[in-house]
Parts: C-alpha cells; structure tokens; sequence
C-alpha cells in the first residue's frame, strides 16, 4: 500500500507538470500519466493502438555500423531529437558527423535550418504536404476543379482568381522560422451568391487560401532531395539505421523495458547498445588464426 501511495502520489506531480508546460488547453485537459510509470509518455505503438513508453535515440556510424550515440526521451515523437543526437555524438566523439541520414519524422523546417547552420549534409525526404492538402480537401468535400492548385495568383494586384473568376484578396501574414504564411480570403457576399459554393467550399461561408514561401535553406533541401544522387544515399538508410534496432529486439530480448524511470531505462537501453558494439567489435576485429601444418 505504501509504494502504491508513492506511485500516486509522483503520477499526480508528473501530471501537474505535464499541464503547466502544456499551452493548448485541450491538450492540457487532454494530458494523462501512466500510475505504473509516471515518468513514461502515452505513446502509439509499431502494432497500433497506444501504451506508455520511452522514445530510444541510436546514432549509428554508416562504415563501421556501431552505435556513436544513444538517448532516451519521453517526446512522442522525433521532430525534435536530431539536434540533441548531434550533440550526444559530439561528447562521444569530439566531432559531429560531416553528413546525416534520417526518416521523415526529423525533417521539418527547424531542423534544416539547425543542420544548415552546422555546415551539415541532411539527407532526408521532405514531408508530403501536396498529398495532405488535397485529402483534407476531399475530406471537407472540395472538388478537384477548386483544389488550390486551380486558383491563379495575381502578383501585380497580390490576390488569387477563383476559378469563376472572384478575386481572393490577401487578409493577413504569419511569420515563423524564417517562413511566411500569406492568407487570402473572398469576399463572403461573392461566395454566397456563387453557384459553386457547394464545390468551392461547403463547410465554411467563403473560402481561403494560404500561401507559403519557404527559406531558401529549405528549398535547396527540397531540391537537393529530387537529385539521384540523393536518393541513392538515402537508399542506405535502413540498412545502416535499423539493424542495431532489429540486433537488440531480436538478439537480446530487449522489446519491453525491464525497470521503470526514465533514469533506469536510460541505464538499460545503455548496457543494451553496449553490449551491440562489443558484438560488432568481436566481429570487425577478429581474424581466423592461419594453422601451419608441417610437411
């Protein structure tokens, strides 16, 4: 009973600290704490659904396939875990990579500015926002004649033609990162006498557009992706990436943490990525004894 009072008692402090960094109020109300492992996150699973858990960072170097860098977070996600990685290797090391290779989960605007500034070579694909942008469309029952890409931009009046011809004038401008978000929005008397408004937009009363421009950091990324060369890099990623991931599950067992606390899952993840490159030294390091036989 003591120990399960204790492990309340530190969910309750977990949860309370959860809802104070958190700034969106939903999420704040939305925030829950695992009793068993008050420091672990609610995290989804490889097989679906969601459980608590531990996000693992390994670093790998791609020619000797060792490990050069481990650490363990509660973000629920890898947005942004490249730089601190980076700075793990570089206390390992003495010296950050001239090159990285990592899954679209990394890569988002922060994080190619942050590897520019460092004079690093990120290769990593771009996220797909064409594709998520026509199946919100679709989803708010848009019709494909008044996706975005059917609005023409006027840059001498700064506004976008619907295609009926009504003008969406520019409304406002966010910047972030280095980036800018224009937003057009029509005028609502000429969406609601428009005879397409059902096509155009029928979930909302007039209808908007966002218009981005992109740094040119990250549009040399984006360039820079669409290469051959690119890609063929990229191409290597797996091979390199998961199988200290695939060695420790299969290998050592080692698919559900064994202690509780984010500083004992550390330790343990520690001696598991340990004990890969002590494997992967015996294998790179030993040498068939040559057996001389005498005439």
């Amino acid at each position: 009973m003591r120990e399960k009072r204790e492990r309340l008692e530190s969910a309750l402090r977990e949860l309370k600290h959860m809802q104070a960094v958190q700034s969106d109020p939903e999420k704040r109300q939305k925030a829950r704490v695992s009793t068993t492992d008050p420091e672990a996150r609610i995290m989804q699973q490889p097989g679906g659904g969601f459980a608590p858990g531990y996000n693992v960072q390994i670093s790998t170097d791609a020619k000797a396939t060792v490990i050069v860098g481990m650490g363990v977070t509660q973000a629920a996600n890898d947005t942004g875990e490249l730089v601190p990685a980076l700075e793990r290797m570089e206390a390992n090391l003495g010296e950050v990579p001239q090159q990285v290779v990592v899954d679209g989960g990394f890569i988002h605007q922060g994080t190619i500015l942050a590897m520019a500034a460092r004079g690093i070579d990120l290769i990593g694909p771009m996220p797909d926002h064409a594709s998520q942008t026509l199946a919100a469309m679709e989803k708010r029952g848009v019709t494909p004649e008044f996706f975005p890409q059917a609005f023409r931009y006027d840059a001498e009046r700064n506004v976008y033609v619907c295609p009926v011809g009504r003008d969406l004038a520019f409304e406002s401008r966010e910047k972030s990162e280095g980036s800018a978000r224009y937003r057009y929005r029509a005028k609502l008397a000429d969406c609601q006498s428009c005879p397409s408004k059902g096509q155009c937009c029928p979930q909302s009363q007039r209808r908007s557009l966002v218009r981005s421009e992109e740094p040119p950091e990250v549009r040399r990324h984006r360039e820079k992706m669409a290469s051959e060369s690119a890609r063929e890099v990229y191409k290597q990623r797996s091979q390199v990436a998961e199988f200290p991931n695939a060695w420790i599950k299969e290998k050592f067992g080692l698919r559900k943490f064994r202690l509780r606390g984010l500083i004992k899952v550390r330790i343990e993840a520690l001696w598991a990525c340990l004990t890969y490159n002590i494997c992967q030294w015996i294998r790179l390091c030993w040498k068939r004894k040559k057996v001389l036989v005498g005439a």
